[in-house]
């Protein structure tokens, strides 16, 4: 073998991209909630960019990773975002991150860290016996479920 990965003929999925209009803030939601740190170089600084401007420095680009550095989300920079209205149909869901806990437990923990770090609770189906679940949305409007794995 030449040191690469070896060749299974599938590509590999790198990670998963959302587009939203505050790449910071949404990357900041998923870091805390999720444990994430950032890519080497994502990281906020002082808020000002390398260049002469007065301005804070709008990323286009983020990425998160887990503790061992496997990319995990990536923030991507659009200039409108149409929130999902799901339950309702008018603009459907089109994606959504499932997240899964080991107890309920741990499901009523996240539920309120959830809200306090900006979710929106959509859908609240914890009586059902067999997965019990909540379906939020993130600051931009995505949305995500957490459940009873």
């Amino acid at each position: 073998m030449t040191g690469e990965a070896e060749d299974t003929g599938f590509p590999e999925l790198l990670h998963t991209v959302i587009d939203t209009t505050e790449p910071r803030m949404l990357a900041e939601f998923y870091r805390q909630m999720l444990g994430y740190v950032y890519r080497p170089g994502d990281a906020p600084t002082d808020g000002r960019s390398s260049g002469t401007s007065a301005e804070p420095e709008v990323p286009d680009w983020l990425v998160l990773t887990d503790a061992s550095g496997n990319r995990k989300l990536a923030f991507q920079l659009v200039d409108r975002l149409e929130p999902t209205t799901w339950p309702a149909t008018d603009i459907p869901m089109q994606m959504h991150l499932d997240l899964t806990v080991p107890n309920r437990t741990m499901l009523e923990r996240q539920l309120q860290r959830a809200e306090d770090l900006g979710a929106e609770l959509r859908v609240d189906r914890t009586d059902d016996e067999d997965e019990p679940l909540y379906v939020f949305t993130d600051p931009s409007g995505h949305p995500f479920c957490i459940f009873v794995a």
